[in-house]
């Protein structure tokens, strides 16, 4: 600002600063730059001319200023490296790559291609057919559908139906709310991140449920943004096959967009096997033969404990068959064995005690019984002891007499 104000003091300070050519001299009046230290000769000529050469003059002095380039390079050190991103794969070879699942990639390139002809005509000014591609994927947790529909977001923006191809992911706490209005403005917010590209909501069902304003809320609110915009959003709901079945039919609007099904089986034992390595390879680990042997035996073993688990339920339905659980991942015969022992031992001390309560009570009955009976005994003998008294005497009194005749020479009666 400084070097500014000494290049323009001659032009716009006041008449009384203003500095005045010695004209005594015959010299041009001149500006002292003193940051620079070199100085700028005014002529005498137009004023404007002179106020532009003074501009280019201090456009010269800010390009040649030392501290440009040591400004520049701090700048640039402090901007982050941007971070290395691995190569983008080709999403119909990824498709291709999945074990398993040989229907699902019928289904997704048979979706493609009909999506790739339909804008095709479309750009050629012929009709197209109305079509919602919108999906219903079922099936059970861990069968691939997160991935296949990462996938399929990623083809259809390869060939030009989608904008970007991102997978947004929710559930019903993504879109439903706590208060009263707050659920439409928490979905459209979540359906403007997924513009683009695919909106993945998993167990859609837990939306409908019974007297529930908030899911209903979430849903019409849902139903608007597809019509909206189904040019670049496509929503995919799933979960398990029977609710989805259920969720749809139970509203005219979800059943007139999700018209299309794709249905996700349980891999097989083999599937899963690959699955197994392939990760391990990916993630570079190398397992032994001796480690393979005993990763297929826990397999069985997971079953087996499974079907003893579902064979003590009465009439397990399908869910119930398909269901592995925490408790079926290693086998607790031997630990039931040990409590159920466990716990007749402790059943068997605690009858010890209640038999000992119930013996101590008798004890009172029988002394109450047998002391009423010592009375009776001694009020029974206590009589008869006089009349033998009485009949002992009577006895030697007789035999007094008797010896008393004798002895006077009475012959015995």
């Amino acid at each position: 600002m400084d070097m500014l104000k000494d290049i323009y003091a001659d032009f716009f300070e006041d008449g009384s600063k203003r500095r005045r050519p010695d004209r005594t001299k015959g010299s041009s009046p001149e500006i002292r730059n003193k940051q620079t230290h070199t100085t700028v000769k005014i002529s005498s000529g137009d004023a404007l001319k002179n106020a532009q050469d003074a501009i280019k003059e201090a456009h010269a002095l800010f390009d040649n200023a030392p501290t440009a380039a040591p400004v520049a390079v701090a700048a640039a050190a402090e901007q982050p490296e941007p971070a290395k991103q691995e190569p983008e794969t080709d999403p119909e070879e990824e498709l291709d790559a999945l074990i398993g699942l040989e229907d699902i990639k019928h289904d997704v390139r048979e979706l493609a291609d009909f999506a790739k002809v339909q804008k095709l005509r479309k750009e050629q000014g012929m009709k197209s057919v109305p079509v919602s591609l919108h999906l219903v994927f079922t099936g059970n947790p861990g069968t691939g559908k997160t991935t296949v529909a990462r996938i399929l977001g990623r083809m259809y923006r390869k060939i030009g139906i989608l904008s970007k191809g991102q997978l947004i992911e929710v559930d019903r706490s993504g879109l439903v709310a706590g208060y009263v209005g707050q659920t439409a403005l928490k979905v459209q917010k979540v359906i403007q991140s997924a513009m683009g590209g695919v909106l993945f909501i998993d167990e859609a069902y837990a939306l409908a449920q019974e007297n529930d304003s908030f899911g209903q809320e979430a849903i019409d609110t849902l139903l608007k943004a597809m019509e909206d915009h189904r040019d670049d959003l496509i929503v995919i709901i799933a979960g398990y096959t029977g609710p989805m079945e259920g969720f749809i039919n139970s509203n005219p609007g979800l059943k007139s967009r999700f018209n299309k099904y794709i249905e996700f089986p349980d891999y097989t034992v083999e599937e899963l096997e690959k699955i197994f390595y392939l990760n391990c390879s990916k993630y570079e680990y190398v397992v032994d033969e001796d480690a393979k042997n005993q990763i297929r035996n826990m397999f069985e073993e997971i079953i087996t404990n499974q079907a003893r688990r579902v064979a003590a339920m009465e009439n397990p339905g399908a869910e119930e068959l398909r269901r592995v659980t925490l408790a079926d991942l290693w086998d607790n015969t031997v630990q039931e064995a040990a409590a159920e022992k466990a716990k007749a031992a402790e059943a068997k001390e605690a009858e010890k005690p209640e038999a000992a309560e119930a013996e101590e009570p008798e004890k009172p009955e029988t002394a109450e019984a047998e002391e009423p009976e010592k009375p009776e005994t001694a009020e029974v003998e206590e009589p008869e002891k006089p009349e033998a008294a009485e009949t002992e005497e009577t006895e030697k009194t007789e035999a007094a007499e008797d010896a008393d005749s004798a002895a006077a020479g009475e012959p015995e009666a």
